[in-house]
């Protein structure tokens, strides 16, 4: 008797924990990399297109990357520097984060270099704009950053095609790929590998 409510409490405690949290959709041309001080893993062949988060406020950091084709063979990719933004998620609430995307490769260069991203609860009809934080406001904050742990797990979406360009072999190419890798590693293996390459 004992034991059985302690496991109905136990399974109550971890319902009422994952009922509460959020999850954040993401379209494919915006790639979530990291919340707070926590790197988000993911890879050209495994994206995250969600992210369960508990109820708070969090800095969220993203990557704009877009593909335009120019003709039968020809395409291009428009990406944005990895830029920041603050999110605040209500209890039990799903949310989207959307973007007006560009026509063509033009204006999908002018919104590289200035991305705007709002936040939408699921069903709503209006958007919440989100505010990219400037490095300078970003360095101010990065001691409160470090305090603040987000909870809940990321969960990784099935495999999709590539977003980068390909080469003529349908592999990446060997400087999309360093760059990828770049990108993912922490400060630490960065400077260990720029040490070995010297």
């Amino acid at each position: 008797m004992r034991k059985s409510m302690l496991i109905a409490s136990a399974a109550a405690l971890l319902f009422s924990m994952s009922a509460s949290a959020g999850n954040i959709h993401f379209p494919e041309e915006l790639v979530p990399l990291q919340v707070g001080d926590r790197v988000i893993e993911s890879s050209i062949f495994s994206r995250v297109d969600d992210i369960e988060l508990a109820p708070g406020s969090y800095q969220l950091k993203l990557k704009y990357t877009d593909l335009y084709e120019h003709g039968f063979d020809d395409h291009e990719v428009i990406e944005s520097e990895p830029f920041w933004v603050d999110i605040t998620l209500d209890e039990n609430k799903d949310y989207d984060m959307v973007f007006n995307r560009a026509d063509n490769a033009v204006s999908a260069k002018i919104f590289a270099e200035a991305p705007q991203v709002s936040l939408m609860p699921k069903g709503a009809s209006v958007a919440q704009p989100l505010s990219v934080i400037s490095e300078t406001q970003l360095a101010s904050q990065k001691p409160a950053m470090q305090n603040s742990v987000p909870a809940g797990p990321t969960r990784p979406s099935q495999p999709i095609k590539p977003i980068a360009p390909i080469n003529g072999k349908g592999m990446p190419s060997v400087p999309q790929m360093l760059e990828f890798w770049w990108q993912q590693a922490t400060p630490a293996e960065r400077k260990a590998f720029l040490e070995k390459v010297k």
